[in-house]
């Protein structure tokens, strides 16, 4: 197969022609749409690779839709055509007259592009599309009739072809002639067997009626799995069935319905045991989500089956052999539970859904707030949270727009120094303190409380970053923008009388930087503390010494050989300090603030390292005192958190890290609502954009919405897929539309414009989600946009 391909991205598309570019893309398929009237489009990316035998493969996400076809005649220049379609996540269904067949995660469907259906997506989504000619895979059907379309049931095929699938997904951008050619084979050959195992389970077992009577008591049970008190009687009466017939149709698959309800509640339970993305969750609560309301029932039951206890199980799964380098979750690891099912159109086994999370409830507002209030947002261990973003954490503050706060910050680096950035300090020590008997802030990072996948300590360090807040702002609904004002930033004075009027701050060459697996110095791969001292001008800073990272045991016994666990005490008797390093340098002050972030949609629980469009470790040194950072509200409140305070970084952070300071900052918080903007650059903003007096900054990230765009793992995928030129080209298409829409320019007057007039720069490369920021300078046009 030839990889001969184009994408298509609505995000990178002027708002007045999305919806039109979008429904152009996919009649490229022989397809149509139908999208929401209320509310913008959110998202759509379509990529398609074509083959040289006339196949297609296409990789689709975007959001609630239905998409249609209205059937095409076959001819001698376009003959007819069948589409394989993987549903990688987004439940829904596909109708064909009087017939319905529901999807969800994992499942594969066939289709017919020549008859009239429609399928209709519920929620946000991926699917992956193989296109190709009629003949090559329904002709090996022979005799045997299939009414299309189908989603393929319980055949070994049908099982087979699923990893495949989700394989060729993963993988898409790197897929080649050679890989193409061998997947357009394989999945043709599953998905034949599959469709014949079909026609024989309607031939051999039962009738045509009896064959859509199971299918439709199938749905409805996977609908109610977690509904306890869940009959064969409740059954019969929802489908309009005799409670004998369908003990029969049973029957007539070796089971009853009794055993079959109670294997399917196990195989769910069996995939969230096993999947890190609830590796947090309490057994009991998993159990209790689908179905068994007496936990030692459950336990017997499951023990029964798999030989082993649900805590045993959930220990005894293979975990990816990643080693303590590893940033963010591992890769979702499938384990051994067998997956049957009695139909075509059930639920899939392989994956269960998270259920949704009611937002945080904000707090009783104080009856002094008012517009032009100022509030104080001290840090401590009762308004931070460590390592994560969620749109769950109930709030510290809730202000008005336009009010006045200044907010308090630790670096999570504090404890390379304890004698010059903790001691003394009431603050730093709530949040940090740490012995055999308590921790003060447990949580640390997005991963699970118990430590079961590395071993680091609860939240595994999926996540380092104390954030202060969340802050609730009032009115903020998803759709709206807040103004970040930047007024003043100063640094955090040392509180230990032995440095009075000094402040310090650490900058690690860490195992996650750009350097590490390019060093030339003995003894090869280290990682390297530098601590640094500032005064009260905080002009610049000036190393006072440094040492290399030895193996540092916490207080609960956990020995770390690197750095892959944030606030970890460093023994100083442990390390040789080396003194006149950078002898005569003077870093100067770049006083920011790395982390600036709303709470995001998409996850109960978000790392906080990679950055997205709800801002987070964006690291752009250039938001300082005097600078306007807007960001897209995802959430009711906002949730508006902020950390990872820096004294100085370059562009790139190379090494890992920053001159990490603690510091405190003042911000006016502004509510923009949703079609009341008065800046054009505000409609439609879907990623951090910062705003000084002489520019503007936009920013490009590997993937814009990491969490949505890589699915169920992308937690993990983050850290695997990011490069420079992803990002690159994210910047481009941001900045492209930006000039489009603010400064009304054509696509041909932009694109001559930022080759000649815009500054594009790396950001980071040390933040999973690479980022690239473009510079436009408002002089150009005369005036700053919407001014």
């Amino acid at each position: 197969m030839v990889a001969s391909s184009y994408r298509v991205s609505i995000d990178a598309i002027p708002r007045q022609n999305q919806r039109e570019v979008w429904r152009e893309a996919l009649g490229g398929l022989l397809l149509d749409c139908q999208l929401p009237e209320s509310g913008p489009f959110q998202f759509g990316e379509l990529t398609s690779k074509r083959s040289t035998s006339g196949a297609q493969l296409v990789l689709l996400r975007s959001s609630e839709q239905q998409i249609v076809c209205s059937g095409h005649a076959a001819s001698a220049a376009a003959p007819a055509r069948v589409a394989i379609i993987f549903h990688g996540y987004g439940r829904g269904s596909i109708a064909s007259g009087q017939r319905s067949c529901e999807f969800a995660d994992n499942d594969v469907s066939v289709c017919d592009l020549q008859s009239a259906w429609r399928m209709t997506l519920r929620e946000d989504f991926e699917i992956l599309l193989l296109e190709l000619p009629r003949e090559r895979l329904l002709g090996r059907l022979g005799h045997n009739r299939l009414r299309l379309p189908i989603v393929l049931g319980a055949t070994i095929a049908a099982a087979a072809v699923r990893p495949v699938m989700r394989t060729l997904g993963g993988n898409f951008a790197i897929l080649d002639k050679a890989d193409l050619a061998t997947a357009e084979v394989a999945v043709t050959e599953l998905v034949a067997g599959a469709l014949l195992g079909e026609t024989r389970l309607d031939a051999e077992t039962m009738t045509q009626v009896q064959a859509g009577h199971l299918r439709r008591v199938d749905a409805a049970i996977e609908a109610q799995l977690g509904n306890p008190g869940l009959t064969i009687a409740d059954i019969a009466r929802q489908e309009g069935l005799s409670q004998r017939y369908l003990q029969r149709l049973f029957e007539r698959q070796n089971t009853t319905f009794s055993a079959y309800l109670r294997e399917r509640r196990l195989e769910r339970c069996c995939n969230d045991l096993i999947d890190p993305n609830y590796a947090d969750q309490r057994i009991a609560a998993i159990s209790y989500r689908w179905g068994f309301s007496d936990q030692a029932h459950f336990s017997r039951m499951f023990s029964a089956t798999y030989g082993t206890s649900p805590r045993q199980f959930r220990k005894a799964v293979p975990r990816d052999q990643e080693t303590a380098r590893t940033r963010g979750r591992p890769r979702l690891m499938r384990g051994t539970a067998t997956v049957l099912r009695l139909a075509p159109g059930a639920a899939p086994q392989e994956i269960a859904r998270q259920e949704p999370i009611a937002p945080a409830e904000p707090p009783a507002a104080p009856p002094d707030v008012r517009v032009s209030s100022h509030h104080h947002l001290k840090v401590s261990r009762d308004t931070t949270h460590w390592g994560y973003l969620s749109r769950t954490i109930p709030p510290v503050m809730c202000v008005e727009s336009g009010a006045l706060v200044t907010i308090e910050t630790l670096t999570q680096h504090a404890f390379d120094d304890y004698e010059r950035m903790i001691k003394g300090d009431p603050g730093a020590e709530s949040v940090f303190h740490w012995t055999a008997e308590r921790k003060s802030v447990e949580r640390r990072g997005a991963g699970p409380m118990d430590g079961s996948i590395f071993g680091r300590g609860a939240g595994e360090g999926f996540g380092v970053h104390i954030c202060t807040g969340p802050i609730h702002v009032r009115g903020a609904e998803p759709g709206d923008v807040l103004e970040v004002q930047i007024t003043d930033i100063w640094p955090r004075p040392c509180a230990n009388p032995a440095f009075a009027g000094k402040s310090f701050g650490s900058n690690a060459a860490a195992w996650w930087g750009f350097q590490y697996n390019d060093l030339i110095d003995p003894p090869g791969k280290r990682e390297t503390i530098t601590i640094f001292e500032t005064d009260a001008r905080a002009e610049t800073a000036h190393a006072l010494y440094s040492y290399r990272w030895t193996p540092q045991t916490d207080p609960f016994g956990v020995r770390h050989d690197t750095m892959d666990y944030p606030g970890v005490p460093v023994d100083h008797a442990t390390i040789e300090k080396r003194v006149g390093v950078l002898a005569g340098v003077r870093v100067p002050a770049r006083l920011h603030f790395g982390f600036m972030a709303v709470a995001p949609r998409e996850s109960e629980l978000v790392d906080s390292i990679p950055p997205g469009y709800f801002g987070g470790n964006v690291d752009n040194w250039r938001a300082t005192k005097g600078t306007t950072l807007y960001l897209p509200v995802a959430v009711p409140g906002a949730l508006f958190s902020i950390g990872d305070p820096h004294f100085a970084q370059g562009d790139g952070e190379i090494n890992g890290t920053a001159l990490e300071l603690s510091l405190t900052g003042q911000f006016r918080l502004i509510l923009h609502k949703s079609g009341q903007a008065t800046k054009p650059h505000l409609e439609g903003l879907g990623h951090p954009l910062l705003e000084t007096a002489e520019e503007w900054i936009l920013h490009g990230f590997s993937y814009g919405n990491y969490l949505r765009e890589l699915g169920r793992n992308a937690q993990s995928e983050i850290y695997q897929r990011s490069s420079v030129d992803l990002a690159l080209r994210n910047a481009f298409r941001a900045t492209r539309k930006f000039l489009m829409e603010c400064y009304r320019l054509s696509e041909d007057e932009a694109l001559a414009l930022i080759s000649l007039g815009v500054d594009f720069g790396v950001t980071q490369v040390a933040d999973g989600n690479w980022g690239v920021h473009a510079i436009v300078r408002k002089t150009m046009f005369g005036q700053a946009a919407g001014a």
